[in-house]
């Protein structure tokens, strides 16, 4: 029997976990291990073009969207990615509309990439964690070198080719005690759409730290920038106000709807936990309709929420983080490491945001959200 279609995304990484980087908090360069027998990996375009077809046909929507990420994609060049599309058109059902995304740390692209994303439609995820003195200590090339410059030059070249752009900006020791320099840098360089990423491990900042940094950000976008900059975090805030599910898989009560596809067909539960035990399968040996309803995943995504220790189960702001994301978790307690961070800035936001939510639901224009009606 042909299984029901399952709404999830896909992280493909074609290029597996090579990267022309070497940023100091980089949690994926390491899975080159998992591949011994592929240095220089490269998913085949019998393989691809597998994908492509499954992921189609497993689509249940009239939008498929098709995520592709790393390492570094833009590794395999711009001929890769135009077989790509060119695999997609032949595949796409006649009503089908067909999107794209790439993460890419922009030190590859040039004019010609540009022209391909915009013609092909691409959206593109561009890493830079703020001023050069916050992103270049922990974002260099192998050689040492800063990658500042590079990513800048590309943030202006996709404006240039008039490409959606976000902006992914991790939070680490380098830039959280700098939220006016972090938030205003951005915003002199003509950032709209913006992902504030909390790092954990090694390189993280201290939480409370974090806390701070996002409730001076939010107090800044809320009083001059609010209908003008799209920060991803913020919406996730405004969503419970708006009796909305989350969007962010960080924040939904349960996982396993964000999964991830390696160079060799292999598809794995989550970009965080790429390894043996939570392989699902692979391309290679099963349909993706059916390996996106392996009983091993969806115990993986029912393990956040029933693993849930009893004081976030009585948290005042568990509907607005819903224990976090499973890697950020202490094996031990099962509290999230973060918890101090996203407390005192739900915390701080949620009253602000239900006055948001009653202000949106009564139709009135966001650039008059809180500005005294006039008395009639």
């Amino acid at each position: 029997m042909e299984e029901s279609l399952r709404d999830v995304l896909v992280m493909a990484k074609p290029a597996g976990a090579r990267c022309n980087l070497r940023c100091s908090y980089c949690y994926y360069l390491s899975k080159t291990r998992l591949f011994p027998d592929s240095p220089a990996p490269r998913m085949p375009e019998d393989l691809l073009e597998r994908y492509i077809q499954q992921r189609l046909q497993a689509s249940p929507g009239p939008v498929t969207h098709f995520e592709w990420h790393g390492g570094e994609p833009t590794l395999l060049g711009l001929d890769y990615f135009r077989r790509i599309v060119e695999i997609q058109r032949l595949h796409a059902p006649a009503d089908r509309q067909i999107t794209n995304g790439i993460q890419t740390n922009g030190t590859l692209l040039d004019d010609d990439w540009g022209r391909f994303l915009r013609e092909a439609r691409f959206s593109v995820g561009l890493s830079l964690d703020g001023p050069a003195e916050c992103h270049d200590p922990f974002r260099s090339t192998i050689e040492g070198r800063g990658t500042h410059e590079d990513v800048v030059h590309a943030f202006h070249l996709l404006r240039r080719h008039k490409v959606h752009c976000d902006i992914l900006c991790v939070l680490h020791q380098g830039n959280v005690d700098k939220p006016v320099d972090v938030y205003g840098y951005f915003k002199q360089l003509g950032v709209t759409h913006l992902q504030f990423l909390p790092l954990a491990g090694p390189g993280a900042a201290d939480p409370k730290l974090l806390g701070e940094f996002l409730c001076r950000v939010f107090d800044e976008w809320i009083r001059h920038d609010l209908g003008r900059i799209v920060i991803q975090l913020f919406d996730e805030a405004l969503r419970p106000a708006l009796g909305l599910p989350h969007a962010l898989c960080h924040f939904r009560e349960t996982c396993g709807d964000v999964l991830v596809l390696e160079h060799e067909g292999g598809l794995y539960a989550c970009d965080h936990f790429v390894n043996p035990e939570h392989r699902i399968g692979s391309l290679r040996e099963q349909p993706l309709a059916k390996l996106l309803h392996s009983p091993a995943l969806t115990a993986f995504g029912m393990a956040k929420r029933d693993r849930l220790p009893k004081v976030c189960r009585a948290c005042d702001v568990l509907a607005w983080c819903n224990g976090g994301c499973p890697k950020d978790r202490d094996p031990e307690t099962n509290l999230n490491v973060m918890c101090p961070a996203y407390q005192r800035f739900f915390r701080h936001c949620k009253p602000i945001m239900a006055r948001l939510a009653a202000h949106w639901k009564s139709g009135r224009p966001l650039s008059e959200f809180g500005k005294r009606r006039p008395r009639a």
